[in-house]
């Protein structure tokens, strides 16, 4: 049996490599081409080539006339996913702490909250939608669509708390408890700097999830239109690059987002190997 060279890798790593390549390309080559056309000349259009370079299409989004509501719509998406994010995080801890210890019916929570990944969002929101009017309440989204987007958030912020301090030593509290520590003083200056990173990992799915989610909104913001429904009906009227300058706009928020979430995460993993 021969043996590989030593330093040269297998056919299986060029293989992997362009296969990985490819799927790279085929994930983010259309959103690419998608930031390059919202920077389109004022006689530009859908498709290449560029005709110049602007910024006219930004500017031509807050022209409700042209481009609808997208001001509107964002005043509405970005306050709805802030609480989302906050309530996300706080129900997912306490949570989290409830679910250290078992207790009579938490197998039925838990996997009565998990359900909700695998119901079809459209389906929800058709079931919401219906359930506010049988009880007389009117559609709104800092309501039934709230109650929609936690729906989609929730579960995955359960499943990373429950990953988190499940995997948390009760070493750390035993200690604190035995330095003669408060149980609230144990979970502030003990659990709660220990389990931080796994919280902004929630906020972060709870804020990304709610700002793009569509299938939960369609039918349960009411008649004003988060930012997902908008683009949405811009699709269906607006055939100017101002389409993909919105969509550049949105994407560029949730990297910042992202690059927060990423940026904390770092800066506190340095400020605890500074301290040890």
């Amino acid at each position: 049996m021969s043996l590989p060279s030593q330093g040269r890798r297998p056919w299986t790593f060029y293989v992997l490599s362009v296969m990985f390549t490819l799927f790279v390309l085929f994930l983010y080559g259309p959103m690419f081409i998608m930031f390059i056309l919202s920077f389109q000349g004022p006689t530009g259009g859908l498709v290449f080539p560029m005709r110049g370079f602007s910024f006219t299409w930004f500017e031509a989004l807050f022209g409700q006339a042209r481009t609808g509501d997208v001001g509107g719509a964002f005043s509405r998406s970005l306050p709805l996913a802030l609480i989302v994010m906050v309530l996300t995080v706080l129900i997912s801890v306490t949570a989290g702490f409830a679910f250290r210890r078992r207790f009579v019916g938490s197998g039925f929570l838990f996997y009565t909250a998990v359900a909700s990944l695998i119901v079809p969002g459209l389906v929800l929101s058709i079931g919401i939608l219906v359930t506010a009017r049988f009880l007389g309440i009117p559609a709104r989204w800092w309501f039934t669509g709230l109650g929609a987007h936690l729906s989609w958030t929730l579960p995955f912020g359960l499943l990373i708390m429950f990953a988190i301090l499940g995997r948390l030593s009760p070493s750390y509290e035993e200690a604190a408890y035995d330095m003669g520590a408060t149980r609230w003083q144990t979970v502030r200056h003990v659990v709660i700097p220990i389990v931080f990173p796994g919280m902004i990992a929630v906020a972060l799915f709870g804020f990304t999830l709610s700002y793009d989610e569509f299938p939960r909104s369609w039918l349960t913001v009411g008649s004003l239109n988060t930012l997902p429904i908008e683009i949405w009906t811009m699709t269906t009227n607006v055939t100017s690059p101002a389409l993909y300058a919105l969509g550049t706009v949105t994407s560029a928020i949730s990297f910042v987002a992202i690059g927060l979430a990423i940026g904390s995460i770092a800066y506190i993993q340095h400020r605890r190997s500074k301290r040890t």
